[in-house]
């Protein structure tokens, strides 16, 4: 990630889940202050970037390059799964590859980072993993494959793949029962008029289920 910690209890704080200590000795209070971190330094480089963009396009930008699946991207990037903190139940459910755990740790990170060297230090490191005023069209998709993928390739994990295990109704008004899968985490079935519709609908489930959408993400777009 390009930053030595000066204090490396910091860094172990900012990767310690809650459910391997107290809430005080956990990751909760510095992704508190990452999260602000992070907002401040994307939108000043942002500023910077686009002298001529207006608050609008400015606010669409920040949400597209801080959302949660580009924070779990990061955290993935930098390989922070095999180095958690957690608790037996989290280790046995999936944690270390956990898309909400992955995005709060990259906000902790950024927290300590912060608290270790000061804001500039703090936004060199997000500047160079977030690429403040370089959005691509990744960050601000509202496709659910698109984001599947994009999920998947920042833990290191294959490409999704898609798979019909059903084909029900009438020629004329077909109902595809379609499966997302993804390397090392449960399926996602979607339903819907077209295989394009199951498919979308099946990654968003996933997107959904692993805490990278909030439940009405995307449903216009995969309905």
């Amino acid at each position: 990630m390009g930053h030595s910690f000066r204090d490396a209890g910091l860094l172990q704080r900012a990767l310690t889940h809650v459910s391997a200590g107290s809430g005080l000795d956990s990751y909760q209070r510095l992704e508190f202050l990452g999260d602000r971190v992070l907002g401040l330094a994307v939108a000043d480089g942002l500023f910077a970037a686009l002298p001529g963009a207006d608050e609008g396009d400015l606010s669409r930008r920040l949400s597209g390059l801080v959302r949660r699946e580009s924070c779990a991207a990061v955290a993935g990037a930098w390989d922070v799964g095999p180095h958690l903190k957690l608790g037996s139940g989290e280790v046995h459910g999936g944690g270390r590859r956990n898309a909400a755990i992955l995005a709060d740790v990259c906000e902790a990170i950024l927290g300590a980072v912060f608290l270790d060297a000061g804001y500039e230090a703090a936004k060199a490191v997000i500047d160079r993993a977030f690429a403040a005023g370089n959005e691509t069209e990744g960050t601000r998709t509202r496709d659910p494959k698109s984001a599947l993928q994009e999920w998947a390739q920042g833990l290191g994990l294959p490409t999704p793949t898609y798979a019909v295990v059903e084909r029900a109704g009438p020629d004329h008004a077909p109902i595809f029962h379609i499966e997302a899968r993804v390397s090392g985490v449960a399926p996602g079935l979607g339903i819907g008029g077209s295989k394009r519709l199951a498919e979308q609908e099946a990654a968003r489930l996933i997107l959904v289920r692993e805490g990278v959408w909030r439940q009405e993400e995307g449903a216009a777009g995969a309905g």
